[in-house]
């Protein structure tokens, strides 16, 4: 297992290196702000909560509360914004031509999702896709996941009249879920008059919707659908494929996550953390999870920067029946409990009215509203 150079004489760095500024990149980055030599690394000036982007596409206004300056909560840290395009055993290299020299290193990079640059620009994007649904008489939406199901919730129950066509190439919806959910998320969407085709796949090379205004789609099966817009809602890669030609090369597996081990360093490294969706841990990927990865591994790190025993690390454990809850709208919501399932206001009442948005405010150490 390899250590930080500056280890080789006994000394103890604090330089730390965060690259990725999503939720658990963010969060590493607050945490540890006071107690190192901190550089935060990320493509964008600021952080967006992923789960209350659907909801900002529908109300613009939303997203005043869940994009956030990574100045507002980085009070003592230095951002540097920029793709990184290089790691080596020392230095972090980025596309504008910083050497980032570390003595801990922690990759939060995710899944692959390229954003305006600016919070200002972002603003300006919820904007123009707030006014395509507003112009809209149809909307088609393509993928059943979390994501898809959320959007059509979202436009179905702020925009009654629009007629929304949902497209899924899977035999059911949320199909990271229980069977019993995705019936009763299918039933809500349709008592909404959501139109909802399962097992098929939309072929957009082949749409006529390029400029904005009753496009043509066509289906695997044949069918020919009718819209004014579309949302492509499928999944998103993981933020690691520039990891292959670094350093960290060898330590990424088949399916281009990170390999951590149970204290959430690389496997091998003493001395670099990976945290967040694009680690190897065998658990839904989930904002939670994150929060918890960021939290555990800033707790490591705390320790062996003051000198700590390395017996002393703190675990990750998975939850093993994690609790999920997808938002339908916002009042009601879906809800995968370990000992039951349960759809409508109570599940809403978690997580539907305000997203989580002010709990991870609070947590960035902002003001919630």
């Amino acid at each position: 297992m390899e250590n930080p150079p500056e280890w080789g004489d006994g000394g103890r760095g604090r330089r730390v290196v965060v690259i990725g500024g999503g939720v658990a990149g963010s969060l590493i980055a607050k945490s540890l702000q006071f107690d190192a030599d901190l550089t935060l690394i990320d493509p964008k000036d600021y952080f967006e909560i992923p789960w209350a982007s659907l909801r900002a596409t529908v109300e613009p206004s939303f997203a005043e509360r869940s994009l956030i300056h990574h100045k507002d909560y980085l009070a003592n840290g230095r951002l540097i914004v920029s793709e990184v395009t290089n790691i080596t055993n020392k230095e972090v290299l980025t596309a504008d031509g910083h050497q980032v020299t570390y003595d801990y290193l922690v990759v939060a990079t995710g899944h692959y999702d390229p954003l305006p640059v600016t919070r200002t620009d972002r603003l300006e994007e919820y904007q123009t896709e707030n006014e395509k649904i507003k112009e809209a008489d149809s909307i088609l939406i393509v993928g059943g996941g979390p994501t898809g199901v959320e959007l059509a919730a979202e436009i179905a129950v702020d925009f009654p009249q629009k007629k929304v066509t949902l497209v899924h190439d899977g035999s059911r919806l949320l199909e990271f879920i229980g069977p019993k959910a995705s019936d009763k998320t299918l039933e809500w969407l349709k008592n909404k008059n959501v139109e909802v085709k399962l097992m098929q796949s939309v072929d957009m090379s082949n749409n006529t919707n390029n400029s904005g205004g009753n496009g043509t789609y066509f289906t695997s099966s044949g069918e020919t659908i009718r819209a004014d817009c579309h949302f492509i809602c499928t999944g998103k890669p993981l933020g690691s494929e520039w990891l292959r030609e670094t350093y960290l090369k060898d330590r990424i597996d088949n399916f281009g996550r990170l390999k951590v081990d149970e204290n959430l360093r690389i496997k091998g490294h003493r001395n670099i953390f990976a945290v967040g969706d694009i680690t190897d841990i065998k658990e839904l990927k989930q904002g939670y999870s994150a929060q918890k990865h960021a939290l555990v591994a800033a707790k490591n790190l705390k320790l062996l920067m003051s000198g700590g025993k390395e017996s002393k690390l703190a675990i990750y454990e998975p939850r093993s029946s994690p609790r999920i809850i997808v938002s339908l709208g916002r009042q009601d919501a879906v809800a995968q409990f370990s000992f039951t399932t349960i759809i409508g206001l109570v599940p809403g009442m978690i997580k539907s009215k305000d997203l989580y948005v002010g709990k991870t405010r609070k947590k960035m150490g902002l003001q919630p509203k």
